[in-house]
């Protein structure tokens, strides 16, 4: 397995691309209404009091959400991601980042739109446990 590299003394970019940046700025600017539903509750640290960051790159991708601190990515999928292309993908890119030591979340976009309380409650449950 592929271990990612860090450009950044806190390892939080793991060696993203320059390109990813702006790709991610772009994504930023044109969010769907799942992640945007999504951000009003985890922005600002109002979810644990745990900074997220959203579009984040990290190696060779782009987060939805991504928290330094909880070593957390959380993916919002929409039906694109169920076909049979985009699957193996998607798995493969979960093992790399957990190889890496992040944990992945996934969440449709149906979950988040029609029952963020749930969504909300299923990301609490990686939070550290006191």
């Amino acid at each position: 397995m592929k271990k990612l590299t860090t450009n950044y003394d806190d390892g939080m970019w793991k060696g993203a691309p320059s390109s990813s940046f702006e790709k991610a700025k772009y994504l930023r600017n044109n969010e769907t209404k799942a992640e945007a539903k999504l951000w009003e509750k985890l922005r600002n640290k109002q979810l644990g009091g745990f900074k997220f960051r959203r579009q984040h790159p990290i190696s060779l991708y782009i987060a939805d959400f991504y928290c330094h601190q909880l070593k957390l990515i959380i993916e919002i999928d929409g039906e694109y991601h169920d076909t049979k292309i985009q699957i193996p993908k998607d798995e493969e890119r979960t093992r790399i980042l957990e190889f890496n030591g992040i944990q992945v979340i996934r969440f449709t976009n149906k979950q988040i739109l029609s029952n963020i309380d749930a969504v909300l409650k299923e990301i609490e449950t990686c939070f550290p446990q006191p």
